[in-house]
């Protein structure tokens, strides 16, 4: 992939590097909250589980649920900083981070809804920042060594194309097709990952594909956007409450989950309107 890049995107690469740190952990969980705090001060990842549709949050203090009243609620006793997440199934997860000593968990999973996890591969070696699960095939970001790396059964990994990039989506009718968000914006690749193309504006944050006809992406300002054709054009759609983005997940075609720097919001007319689900009580970043 050509790495130069064009004057007239500076201003956007600019604040999609500043996103890129405020997502990067070192593992120094030093000045982490103690474990009787609830409060979260950034949202690394989203997702419901399909068995009760009920929202979970991979944040830097650990997976949470909304409890009562909006206040979250953390599933298990881990309080690691999990980077990369995604649901694969009823109660099955996948994710990635730094456990509470420091240091990379590589990949790890959970099959009873992030209340225990399994070391699966890469600890020690691995930080992935971004997970998607597709086609029964896991496409993951590994931040560590700037690589798009692929795996059938999360312990053997093909590597794929080296790239700088946030976020990554996965077209859910063809498993060739990966999209990643990078300073220049949104790369293309129809070979799996191998190789991917030059990024091409907007330049985007984070983005989801669950539905065909809907890709999904958030800008560094929070302004959501729809493509109807993977990719190829976008048009805009409205603006995320809550300042800088910091995930977004999307459901179907009508149903999404952003992340903000104030809290968790979800819409369920396609991003038109969105509704506080859980709130940041900080937005620093350890």
């Amino acid at each position: 992939m050509n790495k130069r890049r064009h004057v007239a995107a500076a201003p956007t690469a600019a604040a999609l590097a500043l996103t890129v740190a405020a997502c990067s952990g070192s593992g120094d969980k030093a000045d982490s909250p103690d474990s009787s705090s609830t409060a979260l001060t950034h949202i690394h990842g989203l997702g419901v589980d399909p068995s009760d549709q009920r929202l979970y949050v991979a944040t830097h203090e650990g997976v949470y649920t909304a409890g009562v009243n909006g206040k979250p609620t953390l599933v298990g006793a881990s309080k690691d900083d999990y980077m990369g997440f995604t649901v694969a199934g009823d109660k099955t997860f996948f994710a990635s981070g730094h456990p509470s000593q420091g240091g990379n968990q590589g990949l790890i999973k959970s099959t009873d809804a992030g209340k225990t996890w399994t070391a699966l591969s890469l600890a020690g070696q691995s930080d992935f920042h971004a997970l998607e699960y597709a086609h029964d095939t896991l496409y993951a970001y590994d931040a560590t060594h700037s690589l798009l790396r692929v795996s059938q059964d999360g312990k053997t990994w093909k590597n794929g194309s080296t790239l700088q990039a946030l976020d990554i989506a996965v077209s859910p009718s063809d498993p060739d097709l990966v999209l990643a968000t990078i300073a220049e914006g949104v790369a293309r690749s129809t070979d799996g990952g191998k190789t991917f193309t030059r990024g091409k504006q907007p330049v985007m944050a984070f983005l989801s594909w669950k539905s065909k006809a809907a890709l999904f992406g958030i800008d560094t300002s929070g302004g959501l956007k729809l493509s109807l054709n993977g990719g190829a054009t976008w048009k805009n759609v409205s603006t995320v409450p809550g300042g800088q983005p910091q995930a977004l997940t999307a459901l179907d075609a009508r149903h999404l989950l952003a992340a903000t720097q104030d809290g968790v919001y979800e819409s369920k007319d396609g991003g038109e309107t969105f509704t506080k689900r859980l709130a940041l009580e900080s937005a620093d970043v350890h």
